[in-house]
């Protein structure tokens, strides 16, 4: 599939997404958030696939969305396609990037190479890891702009940080650096830039070598779904449905037999054709868009 503002290659079982329109600083457009949705579409439909790494082309991530239309961006059209509206109001560009991102049955890391702002910090919060070059620069910059915090990112952000610091970056809008989102767990390392992507192409590489497809699935399924149970004894509930369904899969035997016989698992299944009917479906839609 051709792309005209972001790039998607596939190497060593890892897919790259890169946002690229370096001479705007890959700020966000309606071309990107189709391409995006996309580019996820293939990743998951691609068995040889096993984890997705998105970054950015140049020297930013994402500087937000494009506001080279003037006052004016942020205004909706008046007739929108009943697809794209949701409660009747159009639909946030970029809440349908994070939703679709959400959904992935591949990890997602996202290698934040430079500024991430606006929607090119909260498109990543869904996203499973986030690492982050000493040069990345973070800001939830809406209430500076007259908006609220789109993507979703009122229900990921304090899931990932907690309310206190989602809020004190939401309501200043300021602009923070690599150190600090380490400090309030927006990320999970701070690297030399020049280290960034060899380190997430290596956490990349990590998963596709050792685990079941399959397994990996699964658990980010569970793992995000997790977050809204009402109590411990939903995800109960929800892990003893997947162990029963793979406890005597062709992955799990397996996985077993290599550990057993001391030499690395191949693993047959996959996530194509063989996801067992517990895995949850996540997020649950209930506007059917």
């Amino acid at each position: 599939m051709a792309f005209s503002e972001i790039e998607y290659h596939v190497a060593d079982r890892v897919a790259t997404i890169t946002l690229s329109r370096p001479e705007r600083l890959n700020a966000f457009t309606l071309t990107m958030r189709a391409e995006l949705i996309s580019a996820f579409d293939l990743a998951d439909a691609d068995d040889d696939v096993r984890a997705v790494v998105v970054t950015g082309a140049g020297r930013a991530f994402c500087a937000g969305a494009d506001l080279g239309g003037g006052g004016g961006t942020f205004g909706h059209r008046a007739e929108a396609e009943p697809a794209e509206l949701v409660e009747g109001a159009p639909r946030d560009g970029g809440g349908t990037v994070a939703l679709r991102i959400a959904a992935s049955l591949k990890p997602v890391i996202a290698a934040i190479n430079g500024p991430a702002v606006g929607v090119g910090v909260t498109m990543t919060l869904p996203m499973d890891v986030r690492l982050a070059a000493e040069s990345a620069r973070f800001g939830f910059v809406f209430a500076r702009r007259g908006i609220v915090t789109e993507a979703a990112s009122s229900w990921f952000l304090p899931r990932v940080v907690g309310i206190s610091r989602a809020m004190e970056w939401a309501v200043t809008g300021r602009v923070f650096p690599a150190a600090e989102a380490l400090e309030g767990r927006l990320v999970s390392r701070v690297l030399p830039d020049e280290e960034l992507l060899p380190a997430a192409y290596a956490l990349g590489r990590e998963i596709a070598d050792n685990t079941s497809a399959v397994s990996v699935a699964a658990v980010r399924r569970l793992m995000w779904s997790g977050l809204s149970a009402a109590s411990p004894w939903e995800a109960h509930a929800a892990d003893s449905r997947l162990m029963a369904e793979l406890g005597g899969a062709a992955d799990t035997v397996e996985g077993v037999t290599a550990f057993l016989e001391k030499r690395p698992a191949d693993f047959p299944m996959k996530v194509s054709t063989d996801l067992p009917p517990g895995v949850p479906t996540w997020p649950d839609n209930p506007y059917s868009v």
